[in-house]
């Protein structure tokens, strides 16, 4: 997991200095293909076949994780490295709102029966996580980083549906490679279609360099991550993902020379903190439920 957190924190990296020469579309197109390769090449050489029985499921997965990665690729040309990698990790903090929301909306108090247990401390993990987006998009942000930061933030709801879908893949016994290849190619050929409104921008080999440890890093990720969940203790590799967070930071302050002020710091410790929390919590509900994937 925390070479999966290191090898999406570096993607995202070379993601903010492509998007100086590519768009969002193109981006998503460019992983999408490259992972295809990269994903073909891994499955041949350990004799996995990628046909599968659930192309529905897949195509499911595939569709909200590709608007995921859009939105996240369009908040990384715009935000703070920093900024956009721990809105995205703001999907654990979503689960949790859903289950609330859920719980709530089950719930009739002139029943007499009590609300369903740790959704008071599950709200409060929402609460926190919500506060340290507001800490993170001060009010004094310029209006464009702001629309960003929504942008941004809608990754990460995004990103918690596609979390579910992979769960269910993984409860069927679907085969990592075959998980990450097939949205590789959904990413594709939602690159291909956004292409087809956005246009292309100029080739250039040495701008281009940048996108191939794009699709390179996310499938490496994506593997690892996966192989993470299935092998290991879903609750200690669930809360490492959030070293993703602390690598962003790193990388937002070294390479980019990012300035994050005491609010921002504070926002990113609430919404880390809060993923945390939730995903405790969401454990000891339910011990049995499989891990979640980026």
């Amino acid at each position: 997991m925390l070479v999966a957190s290191l090898a999406f924190a570096t993607m995202a990296v070379c993601v903010k200095f492509a998007s100086a020469w590519f768009t969002s579309a193109e981006l998503v197109f460019w992983r999408g293909l490259i992972g295809m390769v990269t994903m073909w090449l891994w499955a041949r050489s350990r004799g996995e076949t990628l046909a599968t029985r659930y192309p529905g499921m897949h195509a499911w997965r595939s569709m909200v994780g590709v608007a995921s990665l859009g939105a996240w690729f369009h908040a990384l040309a715009l935000l703070p490295l920093a900024t956009a990698m721990t809105l995205n990790y703001m999907s654990s903090v979503w689960v949790a709102a859903f289950l609330v929301g859920g719980a709530l909306v089950a719930w009739n108090p002139r029943s007499g029966a009590p609300l369903p247990a740790r959704q008071g401390a599950l709200a409060l993990t929402v609460l926190g996580g919500f506060g340290g987006v507001l800490l993170m998009l001060r009010p004094t942000v310029e209006q464009h980083q702001m629309f960003a930061g929504l942008v941004g933030l809608l990754s990460g709801l995004l990103a918690a549906f596609a979390y579910m879908q992979v769960m269910a893949l993984g409860k069927i016994g679907e085969p990592e490679s075959r998980t990450v290849f097939y949205f590789a190619v959904g990413s594709a050929v939602a690159g291909a279609a956004g292409m087809a409104f956005t246009g292309v921008s100029d080739w250039d080999w040495l701008h281009a360099l940048w996108l191939l440890p794009v699709g390179l890093l996310a499938s490496l990720g994506q593997l690892f991550m996966t192989r993470a969940y299935s092998h290991g203790a879903t609750l200690v590799v669930a809360n490492l993902q959030y070293a993703g967070i602390v690598f962003g930071a790193l990388y937002s302050l070294l390479l980019f020379g990012d300035r994050i002020p005491l609010l921002g710091w504070v926002g990113m410790a609430l919404i880390l903190a809060s993923g945390v929390a939730a995903t405790v919590l969401r454990a000891k509900a339910a011990p049995d439920a499989p891990g979640e994937e980026h």
